[in-house]
């Protein structure tokens, strides 16, 4: 049983068990005293522990914030500036999180802590105060009554009555006394149920207030984490490709360094020990010197270096080369020698050691070098090519026949074009295709072959070709336009270039294009998207005439620029750019676009948590279930698979979300439009061509204010075939209800035969 209540009439009797029921009382008050410091005292620890972690999570974040990746090469790829704002984007997430634990913290003191406190001080306190008041009452009270009575009988009248009236005066304010504390412990046993539990209510309120934040944060970081997950995973496969190019280069430089040794048709470098005659008794000394050859000039640059004194660069000397003759150890006990004429210095003389024999031969060569017997010593370099690949109506043919195979054969291999057949068959293959010139053999009917050796003849007999199909000279033109920070710049770059290529080649390219953009609408089934595609196919359309780590380094682009050409085949090869038709004026703009909203986690409001609010939220929500983290985003820089079957699947199914969504969400207050792969094209109709939606929408615009669409009908004016499961697959025709606008810019939302997702705005007419 609880605590016994105290009766006014009690006050009166006084009784033990009364004092009894009193003590009780005065107990639990004490206890609630104590509980009330010892959770004051833990409050400030976890306020103070609170504001040690948000400290450490500011100086992380200001580290994350401060820290850039550098780059090799020139430019980044769209991926590559999501990964490197990434830490950026990191800071400013936690920094924002620490500002709405400074709130809490700030709450729970004012919520918590100094109500508790108040009501342990005003409150307890002060019946700490009426307790004291009270037996020092009852102390008084019954002394005058002891007194009292022990008073004689044989006093006076007088003072016996006075005595009387004293002890009852005291009796009376004693009874009132009473009745005040009584009723103060009672009104206090009560309050403190409210007083005490109302303040732990707001701490925890407080803390859910935070947690929710932290889960807005979160959801409005999830768009970010999503695009920088596909950002990394496109750069984890480009880089792979690199890293095997990269290893390959060096196993090559490694097998015969001369050849690989020279970077540049202008100048050769190298270091050289230099003699430098001193006057006597010193004789001569030689030097280590690192040197340039401009062989155009004839100037030889000269700087001493040093690896034993730390590295430390001293002078540079600047001499024109006259001639150079190889000295014999016949006039100087060394090997490997020349002897330098020098114009600018009639009659010196530089005699110069190389490193070896063959570091010798390059110098003499580079120098147009003689010997004393007054011949040239050069070198002449291979290249030995295995199959003779040409770019002729036999290979036209083979390409065709492939494709066709394939098509019909193979197209929901899974790993296609991937997975590599067997090196043997495949040269048997591409030499009776090629070599032999055989036009009786149609792979499309042939079982002798698998599709994994014909898809490898192919890559085979492109890679084979004296040039690359999209030639030496347009190489750098090609991968600089995928430098470009636009990607509508550079699909119009691209469809530039591709007609400058030699007509054989832009024909067998368009027909290539052709092909891989079918192959990845198997995307589902082959696992093989448009960017695993442009892993494949980049460094075999393209390569560069040397050899370098710089120019395995643009790998990434190459994968860039033929992902373009995949995903824009038909009105790249269609149009020859300048002209004007619908299909070139709709290149870029003939799939809506997606447009990424920069959610500013720094704009949102450090406020309370609001439940009402909240519900309406919900209410709205479930109106537009479409989860946001399933869309879909279009891709000029895809998702690049990983090795092994599960990575494929997973790539598949993630589709193509452009690398650009990463930068308009990182990128501050700007964000970027990113194009569509969600649908198919527009049909080919010469009169009617889906417009895009800002034109479309222009002379309505005009006429009327904007206004939302909000639960309405649609009729699908184009046909459109989903890529993801956001979105919907339909025909012309079809009837859309329950359209709302989407979140992105360009899309809609409705339902179809029962299922709810995405539309393309500029597909569809409103009902």
């Amino acid at each position: 049983m609880g605590l016994h209540p105290l009766e006014f009439s009690e006050c009166y009797l006084d009784s033990p068990s009364f004092r009894e029921k009193i003590k009780a009382h005065e107990a639990e008050l004490d206890k609630t005293n104590r509980f009330i410091k010892e959770l004051y005292k833990d409050g400030k620890n976890l306020i103070n522990a609170t504001k040690q972690l948000g400290m450490a999570q500011r100086k992380f974040a200001q580290c994350l914030g401060e820290f850039q990746f550098e780059y090799i090469g020139d430019a980044k790829t769209d991926d590559e500036r999501c990964i490197d704002e990434s830490v950026q984007e990191f800071s400013s997430f936690l920094k924002n999180l620490e500002d709405q634990r400074e709130l809490m913290m700030r709450n729970i003191t004012e919520t918590l802590m100094k109500p508790l406190e108040k009501f342990r001080k005003d409150q307890l306190g002060a019946v700490r105060a009426e307790r004291k008041k009270y037996e020092k009452e009852t102390e008084k009270y019954y002394s005058s009554l002891e007194k009292l009575l022990n008073m004689s009988a044989k006093k006076k009248e007088p003072q016996l009555q006075e005595a009387d009236i004293q002890v009852e005066t005291m009796r009376q304010h004693f009874q009132e006394e009473s009745l005040d504390y009584v009723c103060k412990l009672q009104e206090i046993q009560e309050r403190k149920k409210f007083e005490c539990v109302e303040p732990i209510l707001a701490f925890f309120q407080t803390v859910f207030t935070f947690y929710h934040q932290g889960y807005e944060l979160a959801k409005d970081f999830e768009y970010y984490k999503r695009a920088l997950q596909i950002s990394i995973q496109n750069t984890r496969g480009r880089f792979e490709g690199a890293r095997s190019e990269v290893y390959e280069l060096m196993k090559r430089t490694k097998q015969a360094p001369q050849e690989y040794r020279q970077t540049s048709s202008i100048s050769c470098e190298g270091y050289l020990y230099v003699q430098e005659k001193r006057p006597p008794p010193f004789g001569s000394s030689w030097v280590k010197r690192y040197c340039t050859f401009v062989k155009e000039q004839k100037i030889l640059h000269m700087v001493t270096f040093d690896h034993r004194s730390g590295g430390k660069i001293g002078e540079t000397e600047s001499v024109t080369l006259k001639s150079c003759l190889r000295k014999t150890t016949d006039t100087l006990d060394r090997r490997f020698c020349l002897e330098l004429d020098i114009t600018d210095r009639p009659g010196t003389v530089f005699t110069v050691q190389a490193l070896s024999e063959d570091d010798f031969k390059f110098w003499m060569q580079a120098m147009g070098g003689k010997e004393p017997t007054g011949g040239y010593l050069g070198r002449t370099l291979s290249k030995e090519r295995g199959i003779d690949a040409q770019l002729d109506d036999v290979g036209l043919n083979f390409v065709k026949n492939s494709i066709s195979a394939i098509e019909v054969r193979g197209i929901n291999d899974q790993g296609l074009y991937r997975i590599g057949g067997v090196s043997s068959k495949v040269q048997k293959l591409l030499s009776l295709m090629i070599d032999e010139k055989s036009k009786e053999v149609d792979l499309s009917a042939s079982e002798d072959w698998d599709i994994k050796t014909i898809t490898s003849a192919l890559k085979l007999y492109l890679r084979s070709l004296p040039e690359p199909l999209m030639t030496y000279g347009l190489y750098k033109e090609f991968i600089s336009l995928a430098k470009g920070d636009s990607p509508e710049s550079r699909i119009q770059a691209v469809h530039c270039l591709i007609h400058k290529l030699p007509e054989r080649n832009r024909q067998v390219l368009g027909l290539l294009m052709k092909h891989l953009a079918n192959v990845a609408a198997h995307s589902k089934q082959n696992l093989m998207t448009v960017a695993n595609l442009g892993v494949v196919f980049g460094p075999t359309l393209m390569r560069p005439q040397e050899e370098t780590v710089a120019a395995i380094m643009d790998l990434k682009f190459q994968n860039i620029v033929v992902e373009i050409l995949m995903e824009h085949h038909e009105k790249i090869f269609t149009d020859a750019p300048g002209l004007s038709s619908p299909a070139s004026d709709a290149l870029v703009a003939s799939a809506p676009t997606r447009q990424s909203k920069k959610v500013s986690r720094q704009s949102r409001p450090l406020a309370v948590y609001n439940p009402q609010v909240l519900d309406i939220q919900n209410a709205v929500g479930n109106n537009c279930s479409l989860a946001t983290d399933e869309t879909s985003m279009g891709s000029n820089e895809s998702v690049s698979s990983q090795s092994s079957t599960a990575s494929a699947s997973e790539v598949s199914t993630e589709k193509t979300e452009h690398a650009t969504l990463c930068s308009s969400l990182s990128s501050g207050s700007s964000s970027r439009s990113t194009t569509a792969a969600a649908c198919s094209s527009a049909p080919e109709a010469p009169s009617e061509s889906p417009p895009p939606a800002s034109t479309a929408a222009s002379e309505k615009d005009k006429e009327k204010p904007e206004e939302s669409v909000t639960g309405r009908k649609a009729k699908a004016v184009y046909p459109c075939e989903a890529e993801h499961d956001s979105e919907l697959s339909f025909q012309a025709g079809a009837i859309f209800n329950a359209v709302i606008q989407s979140r992105e810019p360009g899309w809609l939302e409705g339902e179809l035969e029962g299922k709810r997702g995405l539309i393309p705005e500029n597909y569809v007419e409103m009902l």
